[in-house]
């Protein structure tokens, strides 16, 4: 009976070394959790610069329509088949 008591204790020590110290164990779960909060660091970084980029490329796609109304007004530019007529302020 004192054999059985030895032997059932070994095998949940083995066990515990394996839950706290194997491969699978709680040092490999931390590890594990900090590198997913770096990732989603950046990852949150990467949309960030992906919305900025998506913004800017708006911007270059309707900036010259901007470009060609603020000619307009403060350059008075005309295209060849127009008539400029100057507003009275």
């Amino acid at each position: 009976m004192k054999a059985l008591a030895i032997v059932l204790t070994a095998f949940l020590v083995a066990i515990q070394a394996q839950l706290w110290f194997g491969k699978g164990g709680l040092a490999r779960g931390v590890q594990l959790r900090a590198e997913l909060r770096e990732q989603e660091d950046a990852n949150e970084k990467a949309r960030a610069r992906n919305t900025q980029l998506q913004a800017e490329l708006l911007d270059l796609r309707e900036g010259l329509e901007m470009v060609e109304e603020k000619a307009r007004i403060e350059l008075g530019m005309v295209k060849p088949d127009e008539v400029f007529i100057p507003l009275r302020r």
